[in-house]
């Protein structure tokens, strides 16, 4: 899909980046979280699929249950990743 050609393509632009930069001591990270609950994404997307797309249900019959991480987390994350600590 081209959501994951694009992750890929920041995993790998970010992996040579980090090859390229490590003798300056500049690390380089990217954040990849599961779903973050913001009000762009609904509450049950497995319930939205199942209305549009009912031939698609059985696959998600077997579908671990995630946790929804919160925006405040994941940007924790980042400014832990951005200081000197």
């Amino acid at each position: 899909t081209p959501y994951t050609a694009s992750k890929h393509g920041v995993v790998g632009m970010s992996k040579a980046l980090a090859n390229e930069l490590a003798a300056q001591s500049v690390r380089v990270n990217t954040v990849h979280p599961t779903g973050v609950a913001t009000g762009m994404r609904p509450e049950s997307l497995h319930g939205l699929i199942a209305e549009t797309r009912p031939d698609l249900g059985p696959l998600f019959l077997n579908a671990m249950p995630i946790l929804m991480a919160e925006a405040v987390d994941i940007s924790n994350a980042v400014l832990f990743l951005v200081s000197d600590e």
